[in-house]
């Protein structure tokens, strides 16, 4: 099969097109090569969501889990890591040519720390270092929260050489606080005689959330509806370009630097009403990554047009905002219900996780 068309244009404008799924199905059917072979697929993220759904509607980790349990290896969340690392390696191992091609600027699959220690610095810390230790893959990133317990942890971890994904991001002031807590992680390392070139690392900015929670406080007619969150990324790119130029990040830079990418995330539309490729069209610009559920990359493949969209209007995204804010839109009590939100579902994401383990392995005794 040719490659698609729509999506190597896509990819050629500067988006790094990223899958939002990871499963065992996936990687042993070959869909997972052939996303990457004919649909310009050049990364993937993991959460535990995405996780669950995996390991609870498959048998395909079943032999595995049977093998663990009768080694003596009990624990569930060791159980979940042994399963589902197994399967990050695999990604890494079909996503390395991308890593190699680029000097590793993209190819990455990214695994994400528990969720329960979203609000955990130290604990978050440690379990970061010991994933990547046991993943022990350049093109690897760790995926750790943007909340305020996050940001000393995404600082840490990126002065050690990680290489992280910060993931629920809402607010473009926290997304600017990720920014600054990476310039002074790899100042650090460069103040040490550390290398850079070796560090990579993307910031995960939510969308389509965002446009559900504020369509529900906007009258059915509002042309804000459908908008917020594409201004919202409008005005966070605009952020990136200014943060990362000057003389301060050209010297970082110069010793080997890569900027840290924004990622657009939650890009599956929610809202029949809008394109099913809103959050992909809209956003078109270089040096970004789009994770996308599978049926939205293949959405883009089918009809998916490729302009240039992010940074054509920057004053009309502020204007957007503003307007917002005049229809009594609070955007940060929005961001911050969305972050708490997302902790929560996460959480209780693994939690179904870790009870479908558990049952798991009740049968195998039982058997």
């Amino acid at each position: 099969m040719a490659p698609n068309e729509n999506l190597r244009r896509l990819h050629e404008a500067g988006v790094s097109i990223w899958l939002d799924t990871l499963s065992r199905e996936l990687l042993q059917s070959g869909g997972f090569a052939e996303l990457i072979a004919d649909y310009s697929v050049t990364g993937a993220t993991s959460n535990p969501t995405i996780f669950a759904k995996a390991i609870t509607t498959s048998d395909l980790y079943d032999d595995q889990l049977r093998s663990l349990a009768s080694n003596g290896k009990r624990n569930t969340q060791e159980l979940f890591f042994s399963l589902a690392l197994d399967d990050v390696r695999e990604a890494a191992r079909l996503l390395r040519p991308e890593y190699d091609r680029t000097n590793g600027a993209d190819g990455f699959i990214s695994f994400e720390c528990t969720p329960d220690l979203a609000d955990d610095t130290d604990r978050t810390i440690a379990q970061a270092r010991d994933l990547w230790q046991r993943l022990d893959q350049p093109n690897v990133m760790i995926k750790v929260p943007g909340t305020a317990a996050g940001l000393p942890a995404i600082e840490q971890l990126t002065r050690d050489g990680l290489n992280i994904n910060i993931t629920l991001l809402f607010s473009i002031e926290r997304y600017e606080d990720v920014i600054d807590a990476y310039v002074r992680a790899l100042t650090a390392r460069a103040e040490a005689g550390q290398p850079l070139d070796t560090v990579s690392s993307v910031a995960s900015f939510f969308l389509s959330r965002i446009d559900t929670k504020v369509d529900d406080q906007l009258p059915q007619r509002s042309p804000l509806r459908g908008q917020v969150a594409l201004a919202s990324a409008r005005v966070a790119y605009q952020r990136y370009l200014a943060k990362f130029a000057g003389p301060d990040w050209e010297r970082l830079e110069a010793l080997g630097a890569k900027r840290q990418r924004p990622l657009w995330a939650s890009t599956g539309t929610k809202n029949p009403e809008y394109s099913d490729v809103h959050y992909v069209a809209e956003l078109i610009g270089p040096d970004v990554v789009n994770t996308m559920p599978d049926q939205t990359v293949r959405a883009f493949a089918d009809h998916g047009e490729v302009r240039p969209t992010l940074a054509a209007d920057p004053a009309a995204a502020e204007n957007t905002l503003a307007d917002a804010a005049a229809a009594g839109i609070d955007l940060a009590a929005v961001t911050a219900e969305l972050e708490r939100e997302g902790v929560k579902s996460f959480c209780g994401s693994y939690e179904q996780l870790l009870e479908c383990i558990d049952g798991k392995l009740s049968a195998v005794a039982a058997a």
